[in-house]
């Protein structure tokens, strides 16, 4: 039976088979650069925040869902036409983080004034942000002592999709129950697996 790992990457193969590279390939043909399009995924993720903050799940979720795509693709324009640079990854890594948050931030806006106030909602979002974080720590603390650091779940993409799901289907508080409660144990289990990997060297 493949493990994790291997249906991750299996399935990231065949979005970058059939989505990513066409779109890369559209993207490039209009010209736009790496840079622009992680600045175009950030933007968008802060109108996302702004709508889902008012109740609007359905168009913060379509917002999410299109805004992660710039997101995915700017490394592959970098590959693409041949401008892959530290300064790239640096800014592609750090836009990722605070699109992310800005998205849950959005949450705890509306959990705390908005139709269905909730402490459990400001609490859920505070501690999924802290546990998404802590998960892309976590890998980058790990590779910069030599080892992989990729184990877990609900990485990035996962997170993507199941935040996506929940606010086009109007069950918010679903999304943040299952990163609220995951994403600490995804940075447990990376945590505990690059110890390992140290331990073993």
């Amino acid at each position: 039976m493949p493990d994790l790992q291997t249906v991750r990457y299996a399935v990231r193969g065949s979005i970058s088979k059939w989505f990513e590279r066409p779109a890369v390939s559209l993207l490039v043909a209009l010209k736009f650069t790496p840079s622009a399009a992680t600045f175009v995924g950030l933007f968008i993720a802060g109108i996302a925040a702004y709508f889902v903050s008012e109740g609007e799940f359905l168009l913060g979720g379509v917002l999410v869902l299109v805004g992660s795509v710039f997101d995915l693709l700017d490394g592959g324009i970098a590959r693409s036409t041949g401008r892959v640079s530290k300064r790239g990854a640096l800014m592609d890594s750090v836009f990722d983080r605070v699109a992310e948050v800005v998205v849950l931030l959005g949450l705890a806006i509306y959990y705390l004034s908005g139709a269905e106030e909730s402490d459990t909602g400001v609490v859920l979002a505070f501690v999924a942000v802290a546990g998404s974080l802590m998960v892309s720590y976590v890998r980058a603390r790990a590779e910069g002592l030599g080892v992989k650091g990729t184990a877990g779940f609900l990485t990035r993409p996962e997170r993507v999709v199941i935040m996506v799901v929940a606010l086009v289907a109007g069950y918010p508080m679903v999304a943040l129950w299952i990163l609220g409660v995951g994403t600490p144990l995804s940075a447990a289990w990376r945590f505990i697996d690059a110890w390992r990997a140290i331990g073993s060297e």
